[in-house]
């Protein structure tokens, strides 16, 4: 997961791995996302906004979407949040 833009455009990135133990909690959370439905659902993309950019997989199965950062929210919310509570507080650059 990787998120773009506010003060100087920077870049952060987070990243999960889904262990056996907490296998389904992942899967949950990612197919609980509208995978089809997005690109950028928001016109908010201006200077100084956050662009988030999502990548999972799914055994075979591989999901992108890019999302305004107004469009966070709900499933994409929970999502985002699991990501970078299991990545630690410090994003990479």
């Amino acid at each position: 997961m990787t998120r773009s833009g506010g003060f100087a455009g920077l870049s952060r990135k987070w990243r999960a791995e889904a262990g056996e133990s907490d296998a389904e909690r992942w899967r949950a959370l990612i197919e609980g996302c509208p995978w089809e439905a997005v690109t950028i659902l928001s016109d908010d993309t201006g200077a100084d906004r956050f662009l988030w950019r999502l990548d999972a997989r799914c055994g075979e199965r591989a999901r992108e979407a890019e999302l305004a950062d107004a469009d966070v929210r709900g499933p994409w919310r929970e999502l985002i949040d699991a990501v970078k509570e299991a990545a630690g507080s410090s994003p990479r650059r």
